[in-house]
Parts: structure tokens; sequence; C-alpha cells
């Protein structure tokens, strides 16, 4: 099984050897949990769901991964920017993590917009995780 905080570092890890990325977010805009110390534009590591979606049973085989993006910059386009880049990145990769085989990545749903509580650009990125058993 691939446990979700081995896939967590395989995403970040992922994500931080992107120059294209790291140069949008300033260099360690990287975070496991959200700040209120942290410099904006971040990303943060959300919510990890691990089950199977015809049973509902727990499956690290199957999980769902949520990326949360953060901006104070005029306008949501430094947020899409980020999103995108994310995107280009993960959507499609496949990750060898641990003995079991090959964990693919897909994007099932992204999402920008104004939080006005938080005077930020907030988007969501949120990816299904499949791992398969190498034969």
């Amino acid at each position: 099984m691939t446990a979700p905080g081995d896939l967590m570092q395989a995403l970040f890890l992922r994500l931080k050897t992107d120059a294209s990325l790291s140069a949008l977010l300033g260099g360690a805009g990287l975070l496991e949990q959200a700040s209120d110390k942290a410099a904006f534009p971040n990303v943060t590591y959300g919510r990890t769901s691990a089950f199977d979606l015809e049973t509902g049973a727990d499956n690290n085989d199957d999980q769902l991964i949520t990326l949360h993006v953060w901006s104070k910059a005029q306008g949501e386009a430094e947020t899409r920017l980020i999103m995108d880049s994310i995107r280009a990145r993960l959507d499609g990769a496949a990750l060898s993590i641990g003995p079991r085989g090959q964990t693919r990545l897909s994007l099932e749903f992204a999402e920008a917009r104004y939080d006005e509580d938080l005077a930020v650009h907030h988007g969501l990125l949120r990816f299904r995780a499949l791992t398969q058993e190498s034969a």
C-alpha cells in the first residue's frame, strides 16, 4: 500500500524539482501545513482521502489528494499560473512509491476563487492517486 505520508513526500519532491513552479512561488512556497507566517504565494498540502469508491472501505491504493494555492496578488492570474504549473507537473504523472508498483495521478477537480474572509485568492486542485501493483 502507498501510505498517504509517502505519497505527500513524493508529490512535494516532484513539485520542488520544477524550476518554473519554484520561480512562481519564490523558492520556499511549498508547505506541508498552512501557517499564519507563510509568505505569499504558497501551496499547502490538504486533505487526503484513502478509500474504495465502490465499497466505501479504506484503501490506500485509491486516494484523493488536495493541494491548496494561496495568493494575495491583485486578480487571480498568479493563482491560475501556479495551478497550471502544478497541473502540468502532476496530471498523468507516474510515481514509484515503495515496492508495490506505480502510483498514477490524474486531475479530478480544479477551482480558483477569491476568499473574502481571508482576503486571498484560493486555488484548489484535487488529484486521484491510483496505485497499481507491478506484474
